[in-house]
């Protein structure tokens, strides 16, 4: 197969980085790949080595028209058999590249939301332009059906997969990482995702001043890349809340598993998700995680970890220090079962051959 990837930026997201890791697997498989990115380069992005195709659409019409012509001429000369795009504007544009001729177009939702109404309808009346919307969670499926984006006929969900071979635990690099952070004996929390709010940062601020209540060893470790207005804001609340230098800015982070090495368990406290990856990654470290109930988060832990309501800070806290309070042997049980969950259900390979098949029945059912 001739497959092209179209993907909004390349830069340093969860969804992105499920992407490339699918894409590079058909590569792999010996299919014909390649990136079609609706932005301009990035000063941040995952590095690959497919090829890429850079269309510069930026935010007025004529860039964006200009983007369009750049699109429709590479698909022109690259001849792909299917086009499998992933998230808002990525799918509406991929659609629109398409128009009433082949190549077959799959969508992909990455979250519960994506948007308003005014994005739902552009969804609703694309929709004869794709061959079938992927969500990557029940819960995402769910919604978008109900909103009536997407047909529940052509409604499809395959969740994340997780290179388990890269988010393996390694008892030397822990050591290592945390000599370099200054971890000391303290409890370590980490969290991982870009700070916007989506990820509702401000409840896990407030959790956070509540667990240092109960246990002033710990420290919460936060890497991801905010915008200067967010993380003045994000700063603000933190010194408002008291927590000093209990709280690290880790900022956009390259290392992830080796942070989550370091790391003692895996918060997150989003206001709304698709299948968080990070999350998805923690758990294949071995990591006890505790969790709000949203989008595919409960899909995703299973029986593996704690989750609680969102926007109940409160919850949050009472999770986080039932873990801390426990003893180690009972959080080495809890990242042992959370791995064996991600190995069972969430391993890149398999999901991999679950795309391919996909993609097999997407063209037979043109033929």
């Amino acid at each position: 197969m001739r497959i092209v990837y179209v993907l909004t930026s390349l830069g340093m997201g969860g969804a992105e980085r499920v992407v490339l890791a699918l894409a590079r697997s058909m590569a792999q498989r010996g299919h014909a790949v390649a990136l079609l990115v609706l932005r301009p380069p990035v000063a941040e992005q995952w590095p690959t080595d497919l090829p890429i195709v850079h269309m510069g659409m930026r935010k007025n019409p004529f860039n964006a028209l200009m983007g369009l012509a750049n699109g429709r001429r590479f698909l022109r000369e690259f001849r792909p058999d299917l086009i499998h795009s992933h998230s808002f504007h990525a799918n509406v544009v991929a659609r629109l590249l398409k128009g009433l001729a082949p190549p077959r177009v799959v969508s992909t939702v990455h979250n519960v939301y994506e948007g308003g109404w005014l994005r739902m309808l552009t969804y609703r009346l694309t929709d004869g332009l794709a061959s079938s919307t992927v969500a990557v969670s029940q819960a995402a499926a769910d919604r978008f059906v109900r909103l009536k984006a997407v047909p529940e006929r052509k409604c499809v969900v395959l969740t994340n997969g997780i290179d388990t071979a890269e988010f393996i635990p390694k008892p030397e690099r822990r050591a290592h990482m945390r000599s370099e952070m200054g971890a000391a004996d303290k409890f370590i929390w980490l969290t991982a995702g870009r700070i916007v709010p989506a990820k509702d940062y401000p409840n896990l601020l407030r959790a956070f001043a509540r667990v240092l209540d109960a246990c002033s060893q710990a420290q919460l470790w936060i890497a991801g890349e905010a915008s200067t207005v967010e993380f003045s804001s994000l700063r603000g609340l933190a010194e408002e809340l008291g927590l000093g230098d209990s709280v690290r800015w880790l900022g956009l982070r390259r290392d992830l598993p080796a942070l989550l090495d370091a790391a003692d368990g895996f918060v997150l406290g989003s206001a709304w998700e698709g299948m968080p990856l990070a999350l998805g990654e923690a758990m294949a470290m071995e990591k006890p995680v505790v969790a709000t109930d949203v989008g595919g988060v409960s899909e995703l832990v299973g029986d593996a970890g704690i989750i609680v309501h969102a926007k109940n800070p409160d919850a949050l806290a009472n999770a986080m220090t039932e873990q801390m309070q426990g003893t180690p042997e009972d959080r080495l049980a809890f990242g042992r079962a959370a791995r064996a969950r991600i190995e069972d259900n969430f391993n890149m390979d398999a999901k991999a051959d679950e795309w391919e098949a996909l993609y097999r029945r997407t063209l037979k059912r043109h033929e």
